[in-house]
């Protein structure tokens, strides 16, 4: 008998809680980092050092009625298809493999702001063949491109630009909006972006 999950309320095909893994969400106070996990958090946000509060009861309903989240979600799905479409022409084993990394992480990306947003996707939608003139004529990929000449070091230049595109993006957004939950999504969504600008400082820094 399908069943609907008590959290999130999506419809399931078995008698499950699909969101049952998320028992705590947590938020930095200063730099909005929302995170979530099985126990309760301690100490300070791993980002900024912020005292960390627990979000109790946030009830967002219908996450895609906010600005925010789907545009959250369309930038992530956008870049899994950018990188999915500069693997499979990747002209080197080195472009592929780092390609392939870029594309397996915006993956993970994605399906994080499913769990902590409740935004469940359908997997056509993933999925789904991106046409390119449309995809490549998008605001976040202006300028970027891959080719023969691309190098390891131009490839996490180009994913660190996207990323921080995506963060200024939410940073503009949560200016322009008044209090309230939308503001609080965009700087929560920002500081998502924040991480992943910091893991990819790292990893380009470490190629030297």
């Amino acid at each position: 008998m399908p069943s609907s999950c008590p959290k999130c309320h999506a419809v399931l095909e078995e008698d499950e809680i699909c969101c049952a893994q998320v028992r705590y969400t947590w938020r930095c106070k200063s730099c909005f980092k929302l995170s979530s996990g099985f126990a309760v958090p301690y100490g300070r946000c791993f980002l900024c050092g912020g005292q960390l509060e627990v979000i109790n009861g946030r009830e967002l309903g219908d996450t895609m009625q906010f600005q925010a989240i789907r545009d959250a979600i369309q930038f992530e799905l956008n870049a899994f298809h950018f990188y999915k479409l500069a693997r499979d022409k990747a002209s080197s084993p080195d472009q592929r493999a780092v390609l392939e990394r870029l594309f397996e992480a915006e993956l993970d990306h994605l399906h994080e702001l499913e769990e902590k947003y409740h935004a469940h996707l359908e997997r056509e939608v993933v999925e789904l063949s991106a046409n390119e003139d449309l995809l490549l004529a998008n605001w976040l990929f202006k300028d970027i491109r891959v080719n023969e000449q691309s190098g390891i070091g131009d490839l996490y230049r180009m994913a660190l630009e996207m990323e921080r595109r995506t963060r200024d993006h939410f940073r503009k957004l949560a200016t322009e909006l008044p209090a309230g939950l939308e503001k609080e999504l965009c700087a929560e969504l920002a500081a998502e972006e924040d991480e992943h600008v910091a893991l990819l400082e790292g990893e380009l820094e470490q190629l030297g």
